[in-house]
């Protein structure tokens, strides 16, 4: 009986202990992701407002490729460094990140480049939060989870979804499998910052309940063809991104001249289309879809196209926004061929997408709850497991790991998910 007690004492300390961490990081990443989020619709604004900043797009892309080239070091492995150094915690995430992400992505969006906004909001929560946790007192195996609870809280914060938050810092980490050694830190940190941000009155997308959705048989079959769909264009965007790094890499020796190329390609585009509609994060794109209203086809491709172009050329921000933009305009197109209302199949790709292209399928699934209500429960679920099947699980994270080798008994897919970070960084 006595050992009983001790062992629920010390399971309350642990519980108070990670509860107060966990609201720490979220107060952190909760203040962060306002600012960040104030910062891009300042920066929206003003672009929109004034139409000529968009022919200084490659100036911009030279002052980002400049700062990154000589001052960020470890820190321009992005996401990619924060997952290595949970997996493998080493010399920390550099304090550098936090301000270089920061001022890269308002600028990009700034002066048009068609990027995200969730990589930066990670990107800022962890490296402030693993400042803080450097002058604690913690063992590594501790500062690896404060990561984890850090890339929740920013997730959460940044789009407004707690829930979904906690787990995408617990399963982003390793195709396969969700870690939840975290989850306490991780729900606090998630819960704790988009409480933030809503305090601050920082308001997000809006997003349209489903309701009287019908599950039955003929539907869900309908929605698995769409999710087989958000799979393959998930795939398709890792592949386009990747390559536009490729080629910018051959084509200029000097990384910072790389995103003066993307600068004047984007300037090209637009210019081509005759449209700015895919410039920026193209919030208005996925309100229209998620409103019903027809989307045609060549809209999700051209998102695509102009964020290939940014990311691929050396431009920062994240590829979770152009996602849920691109599934959700291909949503709107494929919904009426498969017999399917506009609304749900943007909705579906608004996550699918993701789910596919990040293999976060239980993330997105919960995402799809906050954002659309209960209804959307079980056709997210099909939609967002099978986009995770039929877009290979190749990763915009390239730092994810195979879970489990039984599941890739040839090892083909360890061998893209390594093939593919081979190829994505720069020469310098």
């Amino acid at each position: 009986m006595l050992a009983t007690g001790r062992a629920a004492s010390r399971s309350v300390l642990w519980l108070l202990r990670w509860t107060v961490i966990g609201i720490v990081i979220g107060s952190v990443a909760g203040l962060a992701s306002a600012a960040l989020l104030a910062s891009l619709s300042w920066a929206t604004d003003a672009r929109l407002a004034d139409g000529w900043l968009l022919w200084l797009l490659p100036v911009a892309g030279l002052g980002i490729g400049l700062a990154y080239h000589y001052t960020a070091g470890r820190a321009a492995e992005g996401n990619n460094l924060i997952i290595d150094e949970i997996h493998q915690p080493d010399a920390g995430v550099p304090r550098r990140m936090a301000p270089l992400i920061f001022a890269s992505t308002v600028v990009t969006q700034l002066f048009g480049g068609s990027a995200g906004r969730e990589g930066t909001g990670i990107q800022v929560s962890v490296s402030l939060n693993d400042a803080l946790a450097r002058v604690l007192p913690l063992s590594r195996a501790d500062r690896r989870v404060i990561m984890i609870a850090a890339m929740s809280a920013g997730f959460g914060a940044l789009f407004g979804v707690p829930i979904a938050g906690a787990l995408f810092g617990l399963e982003v980490q390793e195709v396969g499998r969700v870690r939840y050694e975290g989850v306490v830190p991780a729900l606090a940190a998630s819960l704790t910052g988009d409480l933030v941000v809503r305090g601050l009155g920082i308001a997000h997308v809006p997003t349209p309940e489903l309701a009287d959705v019908r599950i039955d048989p003929s539907t869900l079959l309908r929605v698995a063809v769409l999710g087989v769909a958000f799979g393959l264009v998930g795939g398709a965007f890792i592949l386009m991104v990747r390559s536009c790094r490729r080629i910018g890499a051959r084509l200029v020796r000097w990384p910072p001249a790389r995103p003066v190329i993307g600068g004047g390609l984007v300037i090209g585009l637009t210019l081509l289309v005759g449209s700015r509609d895919y410039l920026g994060l193209s919030l208005p794109l996925a309100e229209s879809a998620l409103a019903g209203d027809h989307t045609g086809g060549q809209v999700f491709a051209l998102k695509l196209l102009f964020t290939a172009v940014t990311l691929g050329f050396g431009f920062y921000g994240g590829e979770v926004t152009p996602l849920m933009i691109i599934g959700s305009t291909l949503g709107a197109a494929l919904a009426p061929a498969v017999g399917l209302p506009i609304a749900l199949g943007a909705a579906l790709g608004y996550v699918a997408a993701l789910a596919g292209a990040a293999n976060i399928p239980v993330t997105c699934t919960v995402m799809a709850v906050e954002f659309f209500g209960g209804h959307a429960l079980v056709p997210a679920a099909v939609a967002c497991v099978l986009a995770y099947v039929f877009s290979s699980r190749l990763s915009i994270y390239e730092s994810q790991r195979l879970a489990d080798r039984k599941a890739d008994p040839d090892g083909t897919l360890g061998a893209r998910l390594g093939d593919l970070r081979s190829t994505s960084g720069d020469d310098d």
